[in-house]
């Protein structure tokens, strides 16, 4: 399926999501916005793909929403609660567009470059792992531009950072470096250059994927099934989950792999 704006590649059982609009530093457009969870959903359906890397074309990974689909978000109506209802409508599509990310059944890493402003942070804040070079710049840009940020970043953040560092960036808008944002838990890991940082963030990807996918998937519901749920009904939750799918021939193939000194074949059932 081709998009205007996006371009996707496969190699194994990793699929790369590229954000393709170089010559604009990746600025969001109204395309990318209606294209990524089309290109999600045929890659969360795909059973070839294990892991979702996104990553962005040019220079830089995402300077945030293109001023041009911001300018145009000025509300219209036959009325001005039919204009609110409509800029509604749009802010919870735009929503929609970063939790594709989170609720994928699939692991995402986003593999950071440049900048990462606005849209960008909130895009990274739905994936799974962050990874970026040393000269990623990371901002809450709205704030900056006199938006309340609206698309993810103030609700997933606090898991990720804390609600401190949080609320120092989204009151200031202020940019902080890849070092900073390793040190307060926005990234995981930092590399020297773009092309390092893909080799690395391919290396985690193709670990990943050896893992079988259906107990990898099993994590990441479990993962995001804690929130909002005491220890106790967390345990309970994984403890139905794992009545219902312990029990699989991926277990048997780790199994039979051990004692037969050799690596396991998984086939995600």
């Amino acid at each position: 399926m081709g998009y205007q704006h996006l371009e996707i590649e496969t190699e194994g059982h990793v699929a790369t999501l590229w954000l393709n609009r170089p010559e604009k530093r990746n600025a969001f457009s109204e395309d990318m916005w209606t294209d990524i969870p089309r290109a999600m959903a045929d890659l969360s359906a795909d059973a070839t793909v294990r892991v979702i890397v996104v990553a962005g074309r040019g220079t830089t990974f995402c300077v945030g929403i293109d001023i041009n689909t911001l300018a145009g978000l000025q509300p219209t109506g036959d009325s001005q609660a039919d204009a609110n209802l409509k800029l509604y409508d749009t802010i919870r599509r735009f929503q929609k567009t970063n939790s594709v990310f989170a609720e994928s059944s699939k692991p995402v890493i986003a593999a950071v470059h440049g900048y990462c402003l606005g849209q960008g942070i909130n895009l990274i804040s739905a994936c799974d792992i962050r990874l970026a070079t040393s000269d990623a710049s990371f901002s809450i840009r709205e704030t900056r531009l006199g938006i309340v940020a609206d698309v993810g970043a103030l609700q997933r953040l606090p898991g990720i950072v804390g609600a401190g560092h949080l609320a120092e960036l989204a009151f200031t808008g202020k940019d902080i470096d890849a070092a900073r944002a390793k040190d307060i838990g926005l990234v995981n890991d930092i590399y020297p250059d773009q092309d390092t940082l893909m080799k690395a963030t391919y290396e985690l990807a193709a670990e990943i994927a050896a893992n079988s996918p259906l107990t990898v998937s099993g994590v990441k519901k479990i993962l995001a099934a804690n929130d909002g749920r005491t220890v106790d009904e967390a345990l309970d939750y994984v403890a139905q989950w794992n009545s219902s799918f312990l029990m699989s021939n991926d277990l048997m193939e780790a199994i039979s792999a051990f004692l037969e000194k050799r690596e396991p074949d998984f086939k995600g059932n």
